[in-house]
């Protein structure tokens, strides 16, 4: 049975028995109010997950509430229903972050089908962006807020802060959603291949185009396209991109004729764009164009309080993959997690719990567990006096030579490189061994200087 709680609204006595009966029927605890002022006394009190509100209200209108919800909490999803439907109030709506807009008279299956979507897509987002901070919370908020309409976002925040992580959950709770998802690491390939990968080619086109190629904008038609590491682009691929959000069209290599796309992007960079714009490496119309939505992925060490779930949830992870129980953290190792800046961010906090969990011998991690770097100048001190008698007597026995503690770099370096000698060096199955997208994988390639699969 559903357990989220739903507020109508409406000035029609009956018309609310009838959305309050429709809702109860399929278990959804459900409040009523006969006005915008009314909704918003409801909602300062206790928190509903979703607002059904007529656009023709007495006194404050539909508009006027989903602008005061949106103020107030943008993770409260909202429906706007009307007898009067215009494409203004459409429009409106969709700029201010209404989740659905549905005509008067409402069709009873229709009318529970988008509900249940509602809080399907809400479940799915809380359940993927962990975290209780402040910051967690804010991006929520903006990921509720922006996933709805078609305009672009432009995603921006640190190496590993989870770009993107947020970019699929925005096309996981809109309406795009059951179109596939489709991403390009931009820093990953040469200009040309770039171009030829998001516009596509004729045949003909250059010396290996032997067939004609859909590029990534035609692929990803009435579905979203994440432009990775955008500011890595040149100026002249930059132009490209430009006409092709104004234009709504591209041009596929070698071609004449253009080719109509409705592409939703989403674009990220862990650069300084406003840097880049005084120094004339991004343009200023591009920039302007993409970042219509901004969304900032905060640090971890400004997510304090997000730290401990996230170890958790990598632990336990970590844990199942190599069939260990492990579900815990102490106290101290806590503490050092704590301490640490993680500038890796969640990248590297998830490397450190997974090789704490291989590293251990316990039920729970403990602060010996995990990397020196994040114990500090203690743990570096503790290192070099040695283990404990007992563990430096079996080490003794056993002949093994000290060496230094791979850094968290070091550590995906080898990951990749254990993962093309499983594939006999097969980049699209060592993507699919590592979680990565082949153009993802690509970009570690060349950042770690692995000129050849294996090598």
């Amino acid at each position: 049975m559903p357990e989220e709680s739903i507020l109508v609204v409406d000035d029609e006595g009956r018309q609310r028995d009838i959305y309050r009966d429709i809702l109860a029927d399929e278990g959804y605890t459900v409040e009523t109010a006969a006005s915008g002022e009314a909704a918003l006394r409801i909602l300062s009190q206790r928190r509903c997950d979703l607002v059904i509100t007529d656009l023709n209200l007495t006194g404050m209108t539909g508009i006027q509430l989903l602008g005061a919800i949106q103020q107030a909490d943008p993770t409260v999803a909202v429906i706007l229903i009307t007898g009067y439907p215009s494409i203004h109030s459409a429009i409106e709506a969709t700029k201010k972050g209404v989740y659905s807009y549905l005509e008067k008279p409402v069709d009873r299956d229709k009318f529970l089908e988008v509900v249940g979507e509602v809080f399907a897509r809400l479940a799915l987002l809380r359940k993927t962006i962990l975290g209780t901070s402040p910051a967690a919370k804010a991006m929520l908020r903006m990921i509720l807020k922006v996933a709805p309409s078609a305009h672009t976002v432009l995603i921006l925040g640190e190496s590993g802060t989870g770009k993107e992580l947020v970019a699929r959950e925005i096309h996981k709770v809109s309406p795009r959603a059951e179109h596939p998802f489709l991403a390009v690491n931009c820093a990953a390939l040469t200009e040309t291949l770039l171009e030829s990968e998001l516009f596509g080619h004729e045949k003909g086109a250059f010396t290996d185009a032997h067939q004609q190629k859909k590029g990534l904008f035609e692929r990803a038609n009435r579905s979203t396209l994440f432009l990775d590491e955008i500011g890595d682009t040149s100026l002249s691929m930059q132009a490209k991109i430009l006409r092709s959000l104004q234009e709504r069209e591209i041009l596929r290599v070698g071609g004449t004729e253009p080719v109509k796309v409705d592409v939703r992007i989403i674009a990220a960079t862990n650069r300084n764009l406003d840097q880049m714009l005084k120094e004339g490496k991004f343009r200023e119309d591009l920039y302007y164009r993409l970042k219509v939505l901004p969304l900032m992925c905060p640090p971890l060490r400004e997510r304090q309080e997000d730290i401990e779930i996230l170890a958790l949830h990598f632990v336990r992870r970590a844990a199942l993959a190599a069939g260990r129980r492990v579900d815990g953290i102490s106290p101290e190792a806590l503490e050092a997690l704590h301490a640490y800046e993680w500038p890796g961010n969640v990248r590297e906090l998830e490397w450190a719990m997974e090789r704490a969990v291989l590293l251990g011998e316990g039920a729970q991690v403990e602060a010996h567990d995990l990397p020196p770097e994040v114990l500090g100048e203690e743990g570096k001190e503790e290192e070099a006096a040695g283990e404990p008698a007992a563990q430096a007597a079996a080490l003794e026995e056993r002949v093994v030579p000290v060496i230094p503690e791979p850094s968290w770099e070091e550590h995906e370096k080898a990951k990749i490189l254990e993962a093309l000698q499983r594939t006999n060096g097969n980049i699209t199955r060592a993507a699919q061994l590592l979680g990565m997208t082949f153009r993802t994988l690509q970009y570690r390639l060349e950042k770690f200087n692995i000129r050849r699969a294996g090598s």
